[in-house]
């Protein structure tokens, strides 16, 4: 379980896969100076509900992994995420996809 620090006082857990996914679009948006929301379902034990919180290049984010490795990335649920990000809703963890069958030669 990974956490997400916000500004130096909200943390937000979240599995280290998904994690690793966000943090990848989180940096890329905010190194090109993008402002943007991020919304995610408060578990039961928080009291259910919905919370949001605004990036923009001048908050301070930090990024905690459980793992020590390096998380191989989808860039399938990178780009859904980033397509997340740039709507007017905003950056949501959606689902990751399923990787594309493996193509087979014909012979």
């Amino acid at each position: 379980m990974g956490v997400l620090t916000y500004n130096f006082i909200r943390t937000i857990e979240i599995d280290d896969r998904p994690l690793a996914h966000l943090r990848s679009v989180i940096f890329a948006k905010l190194r090109r100076g993008e402002s943007f929301s991020y919304s995610w379902e408060n578990p039961v034990e928080r009291g259910s509900g919905r919370s949001s919180i605004w990036f923009s290049p001048n908050v301070a984010v930090t990024f905690e992994f459980f793992e020590s490795r390096e998380i191989p990335l989808n860039p399938h649920w990178i780009r859904a995420l980033t397509k997340a990000a740039n709507s007017p809703a905003g950056l949501v963890l959606v689902p990751e996809p399923e990787p594309a069958p493996a193509r087979t030669e014909r012979g």
